[in-house]
Formats: structure tokens, sequence, C-alpha cells
């Protein structure tokens, strides 16, 4: 007698709950999602193969933009406090403390700083503001801020990063290095766009020896 024949069925696999899983997970990814800001000051660095990583405390870094313009960063509140107590007491300009903290960047002179901490946050881009005066080695202000950077750390050496556009003229970068050397900056690190060793290239045969001594 032969053996009886079990009837086949097709697989099946009831797929609904994973569909509500994906959804869900993708709903909390479009939800918490932080798309990168527009940046204040627009830079497009030149590219480098150095491979050094930017120090990430104490640093002051000088922005020059493709038109040349002047701008300064700072790190540290507490530095910015006694820089904004030094102006007001020195050069009686009258800054709102507070919003001078609070600043990302300072982009205008002297006589127009009290106006541009006033400005609105959107209205602050390195576009629209003037960038500190460096082009007349006369009234070279960033020369100034150096030096308040200088007295605001009380010996102590910040970090200085310099970060230029490609299409940013020598002349700015001049101006911005003999502040440096005025107050006694002699060292500081350029920020670039970091790319890999083109192959076959005299550095590229050397890193390619020097992994295979490590070897």
């Amino acid at each position: 007698m032969g053996r009886a024949k079990l009837p086949r069925k097709s697989t099946s696999i009831d797929m609904t709950a994973m569909c509500d899983v994906a959804f869900l997970l993708l709903s909390f990814f479009i939800l918490t999602t932080k798309f990168k800001p527009s940046e204040a000051i627009a830079v497009v660095t030149p590219k480098s193969v150095a491979a050094k990583v930017a120090p990430t405390k104490d640093i002051v870094e000088i922005i020059i933009d493709k038109d040349g313009k002047v701008f300064l960063t700072l790190d540290d509140e507490n530095i910015k406090e006694i820089m904004v107590n030094t102006l007001n007491n020195t050069k009686n300009l009258g800054l709102n403390p507070t919003a001078f903290k609070r600043a990302q960047f300072f982009g205008a002179p002297f006589s127009g700083m009290a106006s541009f901490l006033a400005l609105p946050e959107e209205q602050r881009k390195g576009n629209l503001l003037p960038g500190i005066p460096v082009k007349d080695s006369s009234n070279n202000e960033l020369t100034v801020w150096m030096t308040l950077v200088r007295d605001a750390y009380q010996g102590k050496k910040p970090n200085i990063l310099l970060k230029g556009d490609n299409l940013a003229k020598y002349p700015a970068f001049k101006s911005v290095v003999d502040a440096f050397k005025k107050n006694d900056f002699l060292k500081f690190q350029m920020v670039t766009n970091p790319v890999s060793i083109p192959v076959g290239t005299d550095l590229w045969k050397k890193t390619q020896a020097g992994e295979k001594r490590d070897e």
C-alpha cells in the first residue's frame, strides 16, 4: 500500500508587523534628524594631504573669506569676558558683555562693534559684514585683537588656527600673519580640506615604504 501523500501548502509569512516597525523607524529618523545649518562664514579651504588633527580646546581661529574679509572666533567664554572688559575700559566702547560672550565670531571694526553685537543672528552673516579691518597696515585692527587674546591668556599660549578661503588673495594672509608676529604668535596651524595622497607620488612611495617597515 502506497504511503499517503500529505497536501503541500505554500509557505507564507505575515509581514504586517515588520512593515509597521520599518515605518516607525523611518518616522523616528525623519523627526529626529538635524540638518547641518549653513555656515555664517562661507569658506572653501584648499586641499591638503596633511593628516594632523586640529586641537579642540583653547582655540583662536582667524577666518579669511574669498573677498579677503577677516573674522575672529574664540571658544572660551572666560577669555571673551576678559577681552570685553578690557575693550570697554580702554576704548570706552560700551559693549554688552553678555552679547559679546554669546557671539560665535567677530567681524566688524571696533567703531561698529556695538552695532554688530546688536544684530539678529540671521543677519550676522559673513557676506553682510565688513570684517575686521586689516588691509591698511597703519590700521590693522587684528593686531589689537591678538593683543587682547595674548593678554587674556596671561602667558598661556592658545591654539592659533588660520582658515583661509582658496580664492583669498595673498595681502589678506600677510596682514593676518603680521598681526600674529607683532604679538609673538609665531606658531599657527592652517585649516585645510584633507585628501588622500595621490598614488605614485614621492610622498605616496615614502608612506608605502614606511608601512612595509612597520609590518
